[in-house]
């Protein structure tokens, strides 16, 4: 091995708070322990004055208790919730009867005769009416917004649970004052009506493909370990029979500074930041942790088998266990599967499955556990193959890396990818902070984590076959996703909720104090584009330049004035390009030639653009451009190549009709443009197959000759000019015309699907008036007031007051282009016998705009800080420019938005939702088993239809 190139070093501050550093880190974080135990990670990032906050607690579903699974993500929802101090009117009488619904669950628990386990929730049902008198609902979250913080939200996984927010530099005190409060005490408040969205949650989980799998092959490769034995979200019986006594005893076990961490980047002052911290947090008492044991599984040692169904396209996965993350088992095996799929660039499933068109779809992949981990592979067969087809191409492409089989220089390339994405996702303050929690989550510390590049490219292709050969043996599970009945779905019914009182307009004392609070604003910089971008003609071609302030990184844009509107065989021609090879290169060579130079390349088209992008390192970006041009100007026409296309893409055709949420998609396009539009405007089946690839090759071959502009974000501007005039052809192409798409109002129109799943799913999209940005700050605040977030109207009554679902929204949409309308979309996921009654909600919230001062300012505030704490940074200030031209606009539209905000009023918005919103019919989208849809809930709906899939696919 050889000498670690980052290592630690303590310092002391002006303070006498110690804190380590890393020798060469560029980033410079600190990281401190204070005397309680609590680490604390703080990094400087100045992109905005704005903070990224993350709160890693190394505690997840792997801790909960065997009779109480789900119960860790219980209580990351619970800690939305708020504390005696926070969402309170009378903390002592509400705790006694908090404490009475505690005993009444456990109670409950302990029931085994159905009835008089009713008798006992209808008795919690009853005493949590009483209770929510003194609750203030979202109160929390209230208090978050007011800060003007972004992002606010949790997950849970095996072994962490992890808060984040996005906070303006100036509220910091604020936002750490309300997270020690938070992190001091845990309340159960509206526990009930809050443990049905979890179950809804788990509804959705049902209905979801890739989570059936996934639980399946963890199940079987861990019987033992809680990683294979208690999913995330629970079991169906421990989340309708759950113990608050058992949320509050984890979270007295689990929630202590010492099991936890602050992770900060952003705009702030190292030695100021700390301090606060530590007045803050540094009070909370250090514990012991309970004393856990371990869990040993046994070897693997045949092939393990199982099968699950579910409507969707068949796959199988495959996967074995591995060592813990960070051994040098699991990263021989990310290396591995790093050899097998590289971003779906030159791995051998990449070359030899997905580019000779095999199968459908093949990937590779690791995961590093805390106890631990798995390799794993998945292929997705076309129609005529069996799994065990499918199982049999992926393991003779396993046997190759077993044998060598596999070019000297990709492990040297595939390090410097990995170099290369880390370097990408350090750059941003978000990225940063993530790194720094998942190196503290895995308990590791940041020189392990820096050194871990160095430690990867110690190992050699000797090292990766002989860990190949004595790891992939017959010690694998297989789980068979077949086309078929889940007979495993879970349907459960209402409970029978009674909505609790939401306070709106109550404010506990704590609210009130950091509302009272005030701080210095910050003030809102709006960028002159004209001074940020540099922009010259070269060759008749418009050049834009935006500096690269970070890294080495270079990203250079084709931007055509051309998309699918113009041509619609655009985007399958630049399909079809990614299998062809040219006069000097093969496919499997173009592919392997951009992984060497480490430059990826992108084609994205939208209905009037075309985008070409190459990213990669700086120095390497001419040869990308080179590869690229001789690319498309020499692609080889090959019918045969282009016939396996074909039939691939009507195979994924066939797949995305049996896809729920591909089949929710284009059903809500129906609901909104009807029959005729661009989602249904496709190829045919029998032009696709009666073409020949020419149609699509000559496209590609003619592109550059069409009329585009350029876009480079890099360090060295003078240089790319000057070898970027030898790769500019004279324009020779004009544009085609674009087809035109009607716009049809909406009229009430009800359409359904049927679809074997648990839950229902309804939207509702009506078409409002032409975009005017005159509304735009209005539109704004009424998404963040009524209709999105936590501490919305719409969130607050139908998933905290009544419990009908787990997901709802309203929200407005502007267009992103003049002369075309804005939408307002409703949507409701829930279970079918809720429907009628969340239907019902939503229409109660749709007929007159609710008017909550306290929390319309609350809103107003926190549009007006998000914006004045905002930045427009790195290829966002070139590509803001192209989104403004369409509305019209060359300069910072942010600060008319501003200004609008400002100045806006209540009766305001009601004027604005009363005459752009409430006038506007409605169509209806509603995707559920056919068996539970109840027509009367749809009747004053409008007239219903149900669709085909050709009708919504239009194939």
């Amino acid at each position: 091995m050889t000498e670690k190139k980052y290592k630690e070093t303590v310092h002391t501050d002006s303070n006498h708070y110690e804190y380590i550093t890393i020798t060469h880190d560029e980033n410079k974080v600190r990281i401190y322990t204070l005397k309680n135990g609590l680490q604390v990670f703080l990094a400087q990032n100045f992109d905005a004055p704005k903070i990224q906050t993350y709160i890693p607690v190394r505690t997840g579903s792997n801790n909960d208790p065997a009779d109480n699974t789900g119960l860790a993500h219980y209580l990351e929802h619970m800690m939305f919730k708020g504390t005696s101090k926070i969402g309170s009117l009378d903390w002592e009488k509400e705790k006694l009867l908090l404490d009475q619904i505690a005993d009444l669950y456990e109670q409950h628990k302990a029931e085994h005769d159905p009835e008089k386990k009713k008798e006992l929730y209808r008795a919690i049902d009853r005493i949590s009416q009483e209770a929510s008198r003194y609750a203030i609902a979202n109160e929390y979250d209230k208090a978050i917004s007011s800060l003007g913080a972004t992002g606010s939200n949790a997950h849970t996984w095996y072994d962490e649970t992890v808060y984040k927010s996005n906070i303006p530099k100036n509220e910091l005190e604020k936002w750490l004052k309300i997270e020690k409060e938070r992190f001091s005490e845990l309340v159960l408040r509206l526990f009930h009506t809050e443990l049905e969205s979890v179950y809804e949650e788990f509804n959705r989980a049902q209905d979801n493909d890739a989570r059936l799998v996934q639980y399946e092959m963890m199940d079987a490769l861990f019987p033992n370990h809680p990683n294979g034995q208690q999913t995330t979200l629970g079991k169906a019986e421990h989340l309708k029979n759950p113990s608050m006594k058992a949320i509050h005893q984890y979270f007295d076990d689990y929630y202590v500074p010492n099991n936890y961490a602050l992770i900060l980047v952003g705009d702030l002052d190292f030695e100021e930041t700390i301090r606060l911290i530590d007045r803050y947090f540094g009070s909370i008492p250090y514990k012991e942790l309970p004393k856990k044991t371990p869990v040993t599984e046994q070897p693997i040692k045949e092939v393990v088998k199982r099968t699950v169904k579910s409507p969707t396209t068949p796959r199988i996965q495959m996967a074995w266990r591995t060592e813990s993350y960070g051994s040098r088992e699991a990263m021989l095996a990310d290396i591995a599967a790093n050899i097998l799929s590289n971003r779906g660039e030159a791995g051998l499933l990449d070359l030899h499955i997905n580019q000779t068109q095999r199968m459908l779809w093949a990937q590779a992949y690791s995961v590093g556990l805390k106890q631990y981990g798995y390799f794993s592979v998945v292929a997705v067969p076309k129609e005529n193959q069996t799994l065990d087809e499918a199982k049999a191409m992926m393991l003779e492409e396993i046997e190759l890396l077993k044998s060598g089989d596999f070019p000297d220089w990709m492990l040297p390339a595939i390090i410097n990818d990995f170099k290369l994405q880390r370097m990408k996702g350090l750059e941003t303050a978000d990225g940063l902070a993530v790194n720094l929690y998942d190196t503290y989550i895995k308990g590791r510390t940041c020189e392990e984590e820096m050194n871990e590049m160095d430690e990867y490219a110690e190992i050699t292709k000797e090292d990766v076959i002989a860990f190949a050969r004595e790891f992939f043996k017959d010690n694998y599970v297989a789980v068979y996703k077949e086309k078929g009945i889940n007979d495993q779905l879970i349907r459960v019914e209402n409970p029978g909720i009674t909505p609790v009182k939401i306070n709106r307009e109550a404010k506990s004392e704590f609210l009130q104090q950091i509302l009272n609070e005030k701080t210095e604003d910050i003030q809102p910089e709006f960028i002159d584009y004209d001074q940020e971008i540099q922009r010259e003609i070269i060759e008749g071609k418009q050049i834009s330049f935006v500096k690269n302030k970070y890294n080495d990184i270079a990203q250079v844009y084709f931007i055509f004035p051309m998309g699918s509107d113009h041509d619609r065989d655009l985007a399958m021609s630049t399909q079809i390009l990614q299998y062809l090879g040219t006069d000097k290169y093969s496919p499997d060579e173009l592919k392997q030639e951009f992984f060497k130079i480490g430059v990826s390349n992108d084609f994205k088209i939208s209905n009037d653009q075309l985008t070409v992008s190459l990213n990669g390192p700086e120095e390497n970006i001419e040869k990308g451009i080179k590869l690229l041009q001789h690319w498309t100007q020499h692609v080889q026409p090959d019918q045969e190549i282009y016939n396996d296309f074909v039939n691939t893409v009507l195979e994924n055709r066939a797949a995305a009709k049996k896809d729920k949420n591909r089949i929710m998609t284009g059903l809500n396009n129906y609901a909104k443009l009807g029959e005729f539009s661009r989602f249904k405007n496709v190829i045919s089946q029998e032009e696709l197959e009666e073409s020949r690839v020419e149609v699509f090759t000559d496209r590609i071959k003619n592109m550059f000759s069409y009329p585009y502009q350029l876009f480079f974000y890099g360090k060295n501007f003078e240089n790319f000019k000057e070898y970027m005039v030898a790769y500019i052809q004279p324009q020779t192409l004009k544009v085609p015309q674009p087809k035109q798409y009607s716009e049809p109002e909406t009229s009430g129109n009800v359409y359904f699907t049927d679809y074997d799943m648990v839950q229902m799913e309804m939207s509702k999209v009506g078409r409002g008036d032409q975009l005017d940005i005159n509304n735009l700050g209005k539109i704004n605040v009424f998404n963040e007031y009524f209709g999105r977030g936590l501490s919305s109207i719409v969130f607050q009554e139908i998933r905290e007051s009544k419990s009908l679902a787990y997901s709802a929204y309203v929200s407005y949409a502007a267009n992103s282009e003049l002369g075309h309308h804005d939408y307002i979309t409703t949507y409701i996921g829930t279970q079918p016998d809720k429907l009628q009654v969340a239907v019902d909600t939503m229409a109660e919230l749709m007929a007159e705009l609710p008017e909550i001062p306290v929390q319309f300012e609350n809103a107003r505030h926190s549009a007006l800080k998000q914006i004045a704490s905002a930045r427009i940074t790195r290829t966002n200030i070139f590509f803001n420019t192209l989104k403004m031209k369409k509305i019209g606009i060359s300069h910072d539209f942010r600060k008319d938005i501003y200004e609008q905000i400002q100045n806006l009023t209540f009766e305001g918005l009601k004027q604005f939702y009363d005459t752009k919103i409430k006038p506007v019919p409605f169509n209806t989208a509603i995707i559920g088993k056919r068996e539970n849809l109840n027509r009367e809930v749809l009747n004053d709906m409008g007239e219903f239809r149900e669709l085909s899939l050709k009708d919504i696919f239009g194939y």
